[in-house]
């Protein structure tokens, strides 16, 4: 066993120098010490820290970019006896409270997948033991610590807890939605996670509401717009491409053949949406004119990074758009599941 102390965290598979750096950088303006050990294509990060309780919760879960899911360290087991991982799973418990559920993990990566049938069975045999020694609550209590177990080998798994207020609420940090046959493309996903992740419950219900007007710039096929119409939400959707015949036939949709990236709106919208193919920069600098301007109260917007020095764009990028909007806002941007070489940013008013 290892007496690791400091953070876990979960992240796409090639995105660990992009999550390393974050949290290095996190971690030292908060004034914390500490080094990140990271392998690319693990799709997980360990943030090594003698301070591991308070600096989670000084790099909050829903502050963080490229995390699907934060944790706090417990210990790290090397070496387990596959015939009994159970009894030194429970030394190393000893001392550490108890706990309103459990899950048991693997890193969404290649090379941890094949440890899902594992994860399964040793969860079930794991959740009896864990309450006959008095570590688990006999019913799933939200007031209390989740304890997490993280398989990324057969011998080799990771003790964490998470606070459930501070922490992604589906396992592995990935939120299954379902791709519905009517929808106009996959990146309708998209729109739909950004809403589930980056808006809290309070937002979801007050921001989008029946009647309220959006854009949507780049619009075709019309996966994001279709999103929008599902909200009952009015849509001027903009591409030169043509969008699918059911999204225009809802009633909700003007379809204005122009470029999205200079279109404008002739009154004020409640949003706008943008998921077009553009320098991050410029995606940045016109997402931050359209609220200068006035012309959106909220907005969804990706913007499309790099292939090296993703960090520093991201960084760049969001630094720029904050700036350059002339207004206080609260911002929110997170690598999400369906997102590929990109993030997805949310905006509104501080």
């Amino acid at each position: 066993m290892s007496s690791t102390t400091g953070l876990l965290a979960y992240c796409r598979q090639g995105f660990e120098p992009e999550l390393a750096a974050e949290l290095t950088e996190r971690a030292a303006l908060a004034g914390f010490a500490g080094y990140a050990r990271a392998q690319r294509n693990d799709g997980h990060v360990v943030f090594v820290c003698e301070e591991a309780q308070a600096l989670d919760r000084a790099l909050p879960w829903r502050d963080l970019i490229f995390a699907r899911q934060k944790l706090r360290l417990l210990a790290e087991l090397r070496g387990i006896d596959p015939k009994d991982r159970i009894t030194p799973l429970l030394a190393a418990l000893a001392g550490s409270g108890r706990y309103g559920d459990l899950w048991v993990e693997h890193p969404d990566s290649d090379s941890a997948k094949p440890l899902a049938g594992l994860a399964r069975s040793f969860g079930n045999a794991l959740r009896p033991a864990l309450r006959k020694a008095g570590f688990l609550s006999e019913k799933d209590d939200a007031r209390l610590p989740r304890l997490h177990v993280v398989f990324v080998q057969g011998d080799h798994l990771f003790l964490c807890v998470a606070d459930a207020r501070d922490s992604a609420p589906w396992p592995l940090g990935i939120p299954r939605l379902k791709l519905l046959p009517d929808a106009p493309s996959r990146s309708a996903l998209k729109l739909e996670e950004a809403f589930l992740s980056l808006l809290d419950e309070r937002q979801r219900e007050t921001l989008l509401r029946p009647g309220m007007t959006a854009a949507d710039l780049g619009a075709a096929p019309g996966g994001w717009t279709w999103v929008l119409t599902r909200h009952h939400l009015r849509v001027t959707s903009v591409d030169n491409g043509p969008l699918r015949e059911h999204v225009l036939a809802t009633g909700l949709v003007e379809h204005l053949r122009a470029d999205g990236f200079h279109w404008k709106p002739s009154q004020p919208l409640d949003w706008m949406v943008c998921d077009m193919v553009e320098q991050p920069r410029r995606v940045a600098e016109r997402m931050a004119y359209w609220f200068r301007e006035g012309w959106c109260r909220h907005a969804v917007f990706n913007l499309k990074l790099p292939m090296k020095k993703r960090w520093d764009e991201t960084k760049l990028c969001l630094d720029l758009f904050a700036e350059q909007a002339g207004r206080s806002l609260e911002v929110r941007a997170r690598q999400l599941y369906h997102d590929r070489e990109e993030i997805t940013v949310f905006a509104t008013p501080g």
